[in-house]
Order: C-alpha cells, then structure tokens, then sequence
C-alpha cells in the first residue's frame, strides 16, 4: 500500500480503538484516574489526537526497510541513513520490518522509552509526527530540502502544542504497536503480502490470494476517500460535546 493509506489507517485504527484500550493499565498518566477509578474517562482529547497522528507515523515505520521511498526523506539526510540502517539490519524492502515480531518489539520498546528517558521517548514522538506529515503529502512537490524544512516546521509547532499542553505518552508503546501491525495487515491485502511470522520466509496475503495492487484506481479513488471520511467521522464522534 502507498503511504497515505498507511498512514490513514493507523490513524483510523486509534480514533477506533484507543478509547477502549485506554482501560488497560499504565497507558495513562493522568490524575482524573485517580479521582473517577475509570482510564476510558481519563484520555483527554488533546491525547486522542496527539496519538493519532503518532499512530499514523507509527505505521509507516516498516517501510523505513526502503531508502528509495518517499518516507525515508521526511527529514532529509536523517530519515535517509536510518533507512539505509534499518532496510541493512532488516534484509531489505518487506523483511524483518514487516512482521508481527517487528510490531511487538516497536511497542514494547516505545513503551520502555516513555516510562524511562523522556529524551528518547521526546525524538521519537518528532520522528513519528514527522513521518505522519510526510505520508499525508505534507511539502513541496520535486523539492526535497523544502519539503524538509516545511516537515520540520510543522513537527516542531505541533510538538510544542503538545508539550503545551501536558499531553502525557504512558500511551505512546500501545499507539507505535498498534501503527506498525496496521502497516503489516495492510501490506498483507496487496500481491506481495508480508512474512508476518518472520524469520519464516511465507509471505501472507489477506484475503487469500487476492492481493490490492498498490498505488493503483483501487487505493488512490476509492480506499483513500473512504478512510478520510472515516477519520473525520471518527473525530467528530470522540470530540463532539455531547
């Protein structure tokens, strides 16, 4: 699948799901749990939103296995030698990257991050907003160095707001977790499909043998579409005073 859709379907897979999962323990940091006993009631908005647009970055990290892509372009030079990094110790374009055991171990190390060096967990909150902006097309078109500049532009503003407002990351392992195995199911439902259960070598393709050809009528006019109308409904639905 194209970026885009990467990046829209993590984003819609949070909006979806986070409130939910907010039950869960450690996945939030404030004090309203302590006052109402309940974690649904305690994510505040500013977090709905702030991880979905990290759930969106987060789903496109399977795909810095590709210095050729796009993605791997976000902040210039710096997204270019980490793809370069990831896709050498990955094995490649839909290796390692693109499993569940990928996925897990992103969680569970963004996780790490945020509850024990709040500098780590601060870069990778950047590089996440960053590869949201990015995915969604965000820069100028054959301009790298401006579409750069813009990026980090627009991440910093949007960081700033978010440290401005106290919104706390105990969340930030669930939401890196959740992007990366919606990049893998996604990438699952085109021809290629992904080795899910990696170092096995099978590719799994959803539905069976009846794989979305990337970048093609299908995804650009008709999945696409569908999923913004999808994520503007969903926020409505989170954010709207009842």
């Amino acid at each position: 699948m194209m970026g885009h859709t990467h990046a829209m379907t993590g984003a819609v897979a949070w909006l979806g799901l986070a409130p939910a999962l907010s039950v869960l323990p450690l996945l939030n940091e404030s004090s309203r749990y302590i006052e109402t006993g309940i974690m649904a009631t305690a994510m505040a908005p500013t977090e709905l939103v702030a991880g979905a647009i990290v759930c969106a970055g987060a789903a496109m990290l399977p795909d810095l296995d590709h210095p050729s892509a796009t993605i791997a372009q976000t902040f210039g030079p710096v997204t270019w030698v980490l793809s370069k990094i990831v896709a050498w110790l990955s094995g490649g374009h839909r290796g390692m990257t693109h499993s569940l055991v990928f996925a897990v171990a992103m969680g569970f190390g963004a996780h790490w991050l945020a509850s024990t060096y709040p500098i780590g967990r601060d870069i990778m909150v950047v590089l996440l907003i960053g590869l949201a902006l990015r995915a969604i097309g965000i820069g100028i078109p054959g301009n790298k160095l401006g579409s750069a500049m813009i990026n980090v532009g627009i991440t910093t503003g949007l960081f700033v707001v978010f440290r401005s407002m106290e919104v706390g990351y105990a969340w930030l392992g669930m939401a890196v977790g959740m992007g990366c195995l919606i990049h893998v199911v996604g990438d699952c439902m085109t021809e290629r499909g992904c080795p899910v259960l990696w170092p096995f070598a099978q590719r799994w393709v959803l539905p069976w043998k009846i794989g979305i050809k990337t970048g093609k009528k299908f995804e650009q006019k008709i999945l696409a579409p569908i999923l913004s109308v999808v994520i503007i409904g969903l926020l409505f639905w989170r954010l709207a005073p009842l």
